[in-house]
């Protein structure tokens, strides 16, 4: 029998990232490392962006460093979750709070003119699109011809502990599927971007206990949130049944959770590749031959 698609419940998705906006940050300490590593990697491209786009903002902590780093463009920051806008720092001064503007829309659905940005940042979003197709057709959409997207998302290990965990207890669908490298490199194809270039790496993290790695979940918003999910209370006895079969693989750093990021970069067509030369490790960061980086020390 194929698989059931999957498919994300909105509502739920919204309602989740709302509730955690006043504490995403201060919980995201993986999404600040992986934001982090795709911000070093700009500065191997020549950009001198006019716009640029932050989308799959959260709470504009991307927005606000590419500000910093591109001072004279415009910074635009889109998230799905108002909750997840409203919780960006208060500027102090009026001139901190210019050329930076928030939008409450879906990356499936930019409000954004063709042809407007030159740089497109998105930071562990994808994976909550369950048609990244239309994301990446937006983006082809919205970019300028030669303009540079930038991006990670997480791949299908992610979480991998806790999906067979949870096999062990019932058959039901309790961890969101991820898209792999290979279907993410054919999407962006098809959706006219140029020259995708993609890596992996895979981040282990360890919690106390399989409880405390869930807590941590939902405090970031990121619960389960597909159409097939289970919709009623989960059973004292299944929940046992999991956490037991995790328990199986307690190391001595704790529990082990397992976040395989995907990045990625391709360029909008009809004009050239602004990349430019620089250093870097190869199996962190794949780029075309004409920009690639020397070995770090």
């Amino acid at each position: 029998m194929p698989a059931t698609p999957f498919l994300v419940d909105r509502r739920a998705l919204v309602r989740s990232f709302n509730r955690a906006g006043a504490q995403y940050e201060r919980r995201a300490h993986l999404q600040r490392r992986v934001r982090a590593d795709l911000l070093e990697r700009l500065q191997y491209f020549s950009l001198e962006p006019g716009c640029v786009l932050d989308l799959g903002a959260a709470s504009c902590a991307s927005t606000l460093l590419l500000r910093e780093r591109f001072p004279r463009a415009w910074l635009l920051g889109i998230d799905i979750a108002e909750g997840m806008l409203r919780a960006m720092p208060v500027a102090r001064w009026p001139w901190q709070r210019s050329a930076l503007q928030r939008v409450c829309a879906d990356a499936a659905a930019l409000p954004l003119q063709a042809r407007s940005c030159d740089l497109v940042f998105s930071n562990l979003m994808l994976h909550w699109c369950d048609r990244p197709s239309l994301v990446f057709a937006e983006i082809a959409r919205v970019l300028k011809p030669g303009g540079l997207l930038l991006f990670s998302t997480f791949g299908p290990d992610t979480l991998g502990e806790l999906r067979l965990a949870w096999a062990a207890a019932d058959e039901g669908s309790h961890v969101s599927d991820f898209i792999d490298m290979q279907e993410l490199g054919d999407e962006i194809m098809r959706a006219g971007l140029a020259e995708p270039v993609l890596d992996v790496e895979h981040h282990r993290v360890h919690f106390p206990d399989a409880r405390a790695l869930m807590q941590e979940l939902r405090q970031l918003g990121a619960r389960h949130v597909a159409q097939a999910r289970a919709r009623g209370l989960t059973g004292r006895r299944r929940l046992a049944l999991m956490l037991d079969a995790y328990e199986r693989r307690r190391e001595p750093k704790g529990l082990p959770a397992t976040f395989e990021v995907i990045c990625g970069a391709a360029f909008a067509g009809d004009g050239p590749p602004r990349a430019a030369q620089g250093a870097g490790s190869p199996h962190e960061f794949a780029i075309p031959v004409s920009a690639l980086r020397r070995p770090r020390s």
